[in-house]
Parts: C-alpha cells; structure tokens; sequence
C-alpha cells in the first residue's frame, strides 16, 4: 500500500489580481496600476537583451519593421504553397506563425524536461491504479466521487492491459511562466493533444523565411520526433512481432486537425486511415486494402473515447471500429493513446496531480500547478465566488479555450452566468487565480511592429515504455490580441518556433543544416528511421454527411454547450479535436461494406486543441 496524501488546499491569499497588463484600463484597481508585471523573457529589467537573446536581438535589429513585413509576406507565401494550414471557423487557413523565435536556454530546459517526465511518470502510474487495483482511491489520495463522476472515466477500459504498460504513449503538458519567470503547469493532455506537426514545420519555415535570425545560435533540433513516435509505437505492439503494423486512425478529412494526421502518418511511413478501413474479427483488428485484409497490430487514434467503438460507446458513430475494445482487451492491438485517458486529465484532478506525484513516486514536484480551487469545497466555492471578478473560472471538459471566463475581463452578466453555473454544478468547474503570462516580443502588424505578446508552451513528451523522451522545445503558443491570455489558435492565437539551445555560450549552427536536422532529443539518443510508406489513393466518400457531421461534431460538441449563458457542457460528451486527418484509401465497394466507426477528442477531449 502507499502512503497516503491529503488533499492540498490553495491558500486564499495567493488568489490575486491579474497585472494591469492583462486588464482592459478601466478595470485596473487603482492599487494595482504600478504592481505586477508580466515576466519578459527577451529583455531584462533595465530593458536590455537577455544574454541568450542578444544575438537575436540583433538579428532583429538588423532586419528592421520593413524587413519583418517583407518575410511575414514570405512566411505566408510558403506556408500556403505546402499547404501548412489549420482549420478556424471551417475555413482553412495559413498557420499564423510568428517570426520572433522563443528562446530557453540549457538549463532552465534540463528542469523543465525532468518536471515533465516526472509528471507523466506520475500520470502514468496513476492510470494503471484506477484501471486496476485502485489502491490511490482507498488511500483517500483521490476521492473515489472525483474519479467516477469525469466524463472520460470509462469503464469499458477495465481488462485493457496495454502489451508494455504504456497508456500514455503521447503526452502534451501545458506550460507558462508566471511573473517570477518560474515554469508553472497549467494543464495536462493525455488523450490526443495536437500540434506536434506544426513544431517541425515552424522550423522548418523560419530556417526558409529568416535564416539570419539562426547564426550564432546552436539550436536543439525537432525533426527526429515522427522517428521516436513510431518507435514507441512499435514497441507498444503485443508481443511476439517482429515487424508489427502500426495505422493512424483519423475522423476524417473534415476535421480540424486533418494536417497533423496526414503528416505524422507520412513522416512516419504508416497507413492513414478511417474507421471505414477497418474491420475486427476474431477479437483480431484488420485493415482493408486493395490486396486484401492486412492484420494491425497497433492503432494511433486521433479520435475521442465516444466515437471509438460503437459497441461500448455511442451506438450512431461512424468513424470508429465495432469491437475494437475487445480486440485491445484479449491483448490483439494496442490503441494509443489509451482508452480512459481522460480521467487523468480532468481538470478537477488537476489540483491533484503534485499529491500524486508524492504518492507514487516518492517526490517533490519539479514543476508547481497553479494555484487551483475545488469548487467542490463549500469553503472554496464561496471564496472564489466572493472574489469571481479575480478568478479564471473554466469547466473542466473545456477544451481550446472554450468556455473559459476571465474574472478582471469578463462582464457582470458573463460573471452572474458563470457564479448560476458554478452553483448548479460545482464538480464541473475550477477556478484558478490569474496567472500573467510571460512575454515574447511578437510580429504584431502588416508593417513589421514589434511588441510583446502572452505566450504559452506544449512540450511533448512521447512514452515507448522504458524511458520518456520530451521533445526539445515544444509549441510555444501566442496571444496576438493585445492584453489577450488565450493563446488558442481556435480562438486567434499564434504560434512560434522555440528553440532550446544546447548550451548556454551559444556557438554556431548553419541554417542549410535545419532542414536535415540530426536528431537531438532529452537523452541523445537517434530512433530508428522510420519504414517507407505505401501511397494510397483517394477514396471515394462514403456516407459522407455522417462523417463529415460526427468529425465535426468532436471539436464543436462542448464550443457550443460551454459559453458562457448557456447549460454547462454534459459531462459525458468528449469535446473535438483541434487537429483533422486524411482520407485513406479504399475501394468503393470495400468501402462501402464498412463497419459502423467512432472517434474521440482532446486537446483536452480526445485531441488536446492547440
């Protein structure tokens, strides 16, 4: 038995005001106009270059506003010709990366990386425990309520035993850096979070659009991450394979995060396919192909719990697999990322993670949460319902930004609809006292300005069962909007390359070399290269409206259901991916025999929205 943990309570005094950065001018407190500043990770307090960042500075310099808005035309140019988009409001659309890297340099990467791979480790543990012998729930770590009662604890996933032990295969933790410039967790993503594809493209497109802005920097390279994803994925495969097949499943092209999907697949030289591929009998998973049925062996889905298999979760989804649950339950197939991720992380286990972290592996957490409210606590609740114009209040299927109410931000009716909310369903929200991001200096306009802007980071992190490799660097997200805290690209954020120096002296790196980038990860070590892939041809579309409604339905379900005024989002709906995939190709009449599918979000949800 472990030791157990009691529940860490937030103390009231550290749920403060925003700074006034972050607040429209007319609702600074007076004594706050002078108080906390965001944490400005170019510039020191003198207002002069960092040392790690002195080089860029200049580069900046050099290159002028003119300069920045001729390779912002560039930038988009480029990006629209490979077809590097991202889908808003149903319209696809260039990423909007920013031309101004984001640096961190070696040491305040080596702690955030070990933070990160003790946190998963924790997680990790914590999955095999609910899943199985439950121990964390009668040592009183967890409230057995708080666990039963999330939306994505399934226990269809009870007898699931992954073949190595890993459920969470990827992983995205969501990062900022509070005023003092120390890194803070803000969120977990366990289920499927996006946006790896666009940290390679961004290197890749600055190294095209501003090489300049490379000299002088030695730069931790990214391009290895489809070679360790499929490696981990192999070694997920039951045992006995010498030469396991591994597929990527996605909703289908109408979803958001299509581009990632199709990339992952051909970078990593495996399948793409749809739940329409797809086919089990005999408890064995299969995929159509114009040479006859192929067996699989390990399945990277990109879609929700709900839609995955019919036959356990939601009977009408057409974009998973009848029986798939099965197949993975007599030890046939793996599925990563593990079904029932999402009970790890809900946002009201959320508060919980740093006890787990003691409970599990005996530690201190490198990486301190935010400061978080259980609204489920009476005392909790009517303190932060007191203080609601301080708080960011957000449900906790939320995903994407949707959802989220900003306290100093929002309206009086926004906050007498969130407090009624609060109220009716205390277990589906958390309050969280306002953390000001810290600032990276932003491309902010046609003319090739320059000013600060809120940024976020991602790292990821990708589990093959013996060790977890976090990728250098990450998606550093950004707020375009003045003033704005949401970094969402669903909800107009940006994004940047972040570069992780591989020392803190700086050195040399030829910006020629970025695009056969050597693989540089946590350990150092080079995954194999990945097997060539098949070229498949188009497919026609089958039941095309269904598809097209139920991909979409996963990133739009809890959008809709959590705005603010409106019923707090049922919390057995898994919110949709930010990320879309790629039709696979199957012949008509194959296709149309197709068994009935089903799919599943994060980002939180199944994908994790970037």
């Amino acid at each position: 038995m472990h030791p157990s943990h009691g529940r860490a309570t937030p103390d009231p005094v550290t749920a403060v005001l925003p700074s006034a950065a972050a607040l429209p001018p007319d609702r600074v407190p007076p004594d706050r106009r002078a108080a906390v500043r965001p944490y400005d990770e170019m510039h020191d307090d003198a207002g002069r270059p960092r040392p790690t960042h002195a080089r860029l500075a200049a580069a900046l310099d050099a290159l002028g506003a003119d300069g920045l808005a001729s390779r912002a035309r560039q930038r988009d140019a480029y990006l629209d010709r490979h077809g590097i988009t991202f889908s808003l409001s149903g319209r696809e659309r260039p990423l909007p990366l920013d031309l101004v890297p984001r640096i961190i340099d070696a040491a305040d990467w080596r702690a955030l990386a070990a933070g990160v791979v003790q946190r998963i480790t924790a997680l990790e543990r914590f999955l095999a425990d609910v899943y199985g012998s439950r121990e964390v729930l009668a040592d009183g770590v967890v409230p057995t309520s708080l666990v039963t009662t999330s939306a994505h604890f399934h226990r269809a996933a009870f007898g699931i035993e992954p073949p190595n032990g890993v459920r969470i295969h990827v992983a995205g933790i969501d990062v900022v850096r509070d005023e003092e410039g120390q890194f803070c967790v803000l969120e977990d993503n366990l289920r499927n979070p996006s946006g790896v594809s666009y940290v390679l493209e961004n290197r890749r497109t600055l190294a095209h659009v501003v090489p300049e802005v490379f000299v002088g920097h030695r730069v931790r390279q990214v391009a290895a991450y489809p070679d360790r994803l499929l490696a981990a994925l192999r070694a997920a495969a039951p045992d006995g394979l010498s030469d396991p097949t591994v597929v990527v499943l996605t909703p289908g092209v109408h979803n958001s995060a299509h581009f990632e999907h199709a990339f992952l697949a051909r970078r990593m030289g495996v399948e793409l396919v749809e739940g329409r591929d797809l086919y089990v009998r005999g408890n064995h998973l299969f995929m159509r192909t114009t040479q006859g049925s192929r067996p699989v062996h390990v399945l990277y889905r990109r879609i929700d719990d709900d839609f995955l298999d019919p036959l356990h979760f939601r009977p009408e989804s057409v974009l998973g697999v009848p029986g798939l649950l099965n197949a993975a339950r007599a030890g046939h197939v793996a599925i990563a990322n593990g079904v029932g991720n999402g009970v790890a992380d809900d946002k009201a286990i959320y508060p919980l993670v740093p006890d787990l972290v003691r409970y599990y592996l005996g530690e201190e957490p490198i990486l301190p949460n935010v400061p978080t409210y259980d609204l489920t606590d009476h005392d909790q609740r009517a303190h932060v319902l007191e203080r609601l114009d301080q708080m960011v209040v957000k449900p906790v299927d939320g995903s994407g930004g949707h959802g989220l109410v900003i306290g100093p931000q929002a309206t009086d009716a926004q906050l007498a609809q969130v407090a009624a909310a609060v109220r009716a369903d205390p277990r589906g929200w958390i309050a969280q006292r306002v953390v000001t991001f810290s600032t990276s200096p932003t491309v902010v306009d046609a003319s090739g300005r320059l000013a600060p802007r809120h940024v976020d980071l991602r790292p990821f992190a990708v589990n093959d069962g013996t060790q977890v490799h976090v990728l250098p660097g990450g998606l550093s997200r950004v707020a375009l909007p003045e003033g704005s805290l949401v970094v969402n690209s669903s909800q107009g954020g940006g994004s940047k390359d972040t570069w992780v120096l591989l020392d803190d002296e700086g050195g040399g790196v030829s910006p020629d070399a970025l695009d056969a980038e050597a693989a540089f990860w946590v350990d150092g070590v080079v995954a194999p290269p990945a097997r060539a892939g098949t070229r498949r041809a188009d497919a026609p579309v089958m039941h095309a409206d269904r598809i097209r409604q139920q991909s979409q339905q996963q990133q739009q379900a809890r959008h809709e259901q959590d705005l603010p005024g409106q019923p707090p989002c049922p919390r057995r709906r898994d919110a949709g991916e930010p990320g879309s995939a790629a039709v696979a190709a199957a012949p008509a009449a194959l296709a149309a025999s197709g068994a009935l599918a089903a799919s599943g979000a994060s980002g939180a949800s199944g994908e994790a929205s970037c």
